[in-house]
């Protein structure tokens, strides 16, 4: 990224100055500065028109833990949600003002997701400045700023309230941040104060990430070691990597006791132990042609649903990475985007337990995070490359997601197939095969070659090249999230909501507490903790279990052929009384209250 020494692919000059150079510079100025607002301003109105149909956490239960940790956060009640995946804190403070404001379920949730408009559009000025440090032209740069912005990893996510809203900005601003910091040069006595903040900046932003997702503890580590190569090689003084270990150090401690805080609430009896699922894969063989596998997965899937931009980036990278003639810092920054990569792609597949899910083998939820980094990078090589170049660089991506998709094929082999397809996990592989009932690894993968074929084609038309590779790209990216929320959003919340909804249940603003029965299928628990949003959320066994004293509403297993009225085991205490009853596709229950 640096603007001092570009890798060799990006060989082609940038060319002459766009006219109106005579503009006097506060007139520039003004005219950019309106451009971005702007642009962030229609960012944000993109994710909310989007996001409208959405009332309800559907990406359970990951959603229903973060708003749950928001709720906890704000002072309000736990919701147990032992023996499932721990979700921290970083992500529901940033929700908390919507807690303050809303008292609705509803309104809490539409609440979260304006949020996550307002700051999953700063991808939009954050990519340009990014692609401005790759050498493109500034107006390219604004335009395929704005593509980035659009990529399903980035806009589709920031529909639900998921850390994935906001950590590629995150990452993003990290990645400008230490790029800065340790570009810098040597800094005279005034301009310290700016890089000393450009080092504590990327620090607390590399805490949040920690403190918001485990994934974040790979940023955190790949940060660490680019402070003390900074020290160590004396591109920084110690003083200022002392600052930026002390941000980095201060802000995670207080991550790991916020996040410790939750757990007792929230995780009453433990958690589901994925920090043990990895110590099993990383010690046996086993478990490391798992990890491999299902992170080579998550590479392919970033390259396809990018239609091969992001397998261009990554090569790049890497090339810039061993390349002999590489500057040292340009190459420090380059081993860390590696590093990035590959530590979150295995590192989150070892830990994934086995579901039975497509969605275990090829994943792009995961990688989203850094795949605008990725696909910067690459459009960079396309807008800049000379012809021969374009056609290696293509070529090579073609090859990698080939291979990629030779691995995923050879390991999971029929449980593409055989096992449970979850259109949540596929937004931009359903649309370019058109599918979304059922997994196509290689239609998916000569979907993205027809993509990768069209974007080389579209520049290698110099004159309009940028602007038809802008126009394909923003078409393809925003009609995957488009559809992905026609096809994907819509239903789910349709679904959950005739599954779960407890709104007109009698009394039920009244419930301070809610316990469930265990045997209540946990998707259908987590919808139901939501509508009772004011009350506190438990769970016990009702075949074993009396139900708790205090609850104000009890949810019971319904067997089939039983009258609701008998869901009770062993009978209903006096003063009980039935007052909704529901059979679904995903579990029968039956509400209870006094």
């Amino acid at each position: 990224m640096s603007t001092e020494a570009a890798p060799p692919v990006l060989s082609r000059p940038p060319s002459a100055a766009s006219p109106g150079r005579d503009v006097p510079p506060s007139a520039r100025r003004r005219r950019w500065v309106l451009l971005f607002v702007l642009g962030w301003a229609m960012q944000v109105a993109v994710r909310l028109w989007l996001a409208s149909g959405q009332t309800m956490p559907v990406a359970t239960p990951d959603e229903s833990g973060y708003l749950f940790a928001a709720r906890v956060l704000t002072g309000g009640p736990g919701a147990d949600m032992s023996y499932g995946t721990v979700y921290r804190g970083g992500y529901p403070l940033l929700l908390a003002p919507v807690l303050w404001i809303a008292h609705d379920p509803v309104s809490v949730y539409r609440g979260a997701l304006v949020v996550n408009a307002l700051i999953s559009a700063l991808m939009m000025p954050l990519a340009y400045l990014t692609l401005r440090a790759l050498h493109v032209r500034r107006r390219w740069a604004y335009l395929f700023a704005h593509v980035t912005a659009l990529l399903p990893g980035v806009l589709f996510f920031s529909e639900f309230a998921l850390t994935d809203a906001v950590l590629p900005v995150v990452v993003v601003g990290w990645l400008l941040l230490v790029h800065a910091w340790l570009h810098a040069g040597r800094a005279r006595a005034g301009e310290m104060r700016r890089v000393t903040l450009y080092g504590a900046g990327a620090s607390l932003l590399v805490a949040f990430a920690y403190t918001s997702h485990t994934r974040g503890t790979i940023l955190l580590g790949v940060h660490a070691v680019l402070l003390a190569a900074a020290l160590v090689l004396r591109w920084r003084s110690w003083r200022g990597v002392a600052v930026s270990a002390f941000a980095l150090a201060a802000a995670a401690g207080a991550g790991t006791l916020l996040n410790r805080s939750l757990l007792p609430l929230m995780y009453p009896s433990g958690d589901n132990n994925l920090s043990g699922n990895l110590v099993r894969r990383v010690t046996t063989q086993d478990g490391w042609a798992w990890m491999l596998s299902l992170g080579t997965g998550q590479v392919w899937y970033q390259a396809v649903a990018t239609g091969g931009i992001a397998a261009i980036g990554l090569i790049t990278v890497a090339f810039v990475a061993v390349r002999r003639g590489t500057p040292p810092r340009q190459r420090t920054l380059a081993l860390g985007v590696l590093a990035i990569v590959a530590g979150i792609a295995f590192a989150t597949s070892a830990a994934l337990p086995d579901e039975y899910r497509i969605g275990n083998y090829v994943y792009g939820r995961y990688l989203a995070c850094i795949t605008p980094v990725l696909f910067m990078v690459g459009v960079a090589v396309l807008l800049r490359a000379a012809r021969r170049t374009l056609a290696l660089v293509a070529a090579s991506a073609a090859v990698l997601t080939v291979l990629a998709a030779c691995v995923v094929e050879w390991y999971a082999g029929d449980r593409l197939t055989k096992y449970t397809f979850t259109s949540y996990d596929f937004p931009e592989t359903s649309f370019l095969t058109w599918d979304w009932k059922s997994f196509e690894l290689w239609h998916a993968t000569a979907a993205g070659f027809v993509l990768l074929g069209l974007a080389v084609a579209a520049v290698l038309l110099r004159r309009h090249g940028p602007a038809l590779l802008a126009g394909l790209l923003a078409a393809v990216v925003l009609a995957m999230s488009v559809t992905a929320t026609d096809r994907i959003a819509h239903p789910l919340v349709a679904a959950e909501t005739a599954h779960t909804d407890l709104r007109e249940v009698p009394g039920l603003r009244d419930a301070r507490s809610v316990a469930i029965d265990w045997n209540v299928p946990w998707t259908i628990r987590l919808g139901q903790y939501y509508w009772a949003w004011w009350s506190d959320g438990s769970v016990f066994n009702a075949q074993t279990t009396p139900a708790p004293r205090n609850a104000d509403m009890v949810i019971m297993w319904w067997p089939r052929n039983v009258p609701a009225e008998r869901s009770w085991p062993h009978g209903a205490p006096a003063g009980w009384k039935v007052v909704d009853s529901r059979r679904t596709v995903e579990g029968d229950w039956v509400a209870w209250t006094r």
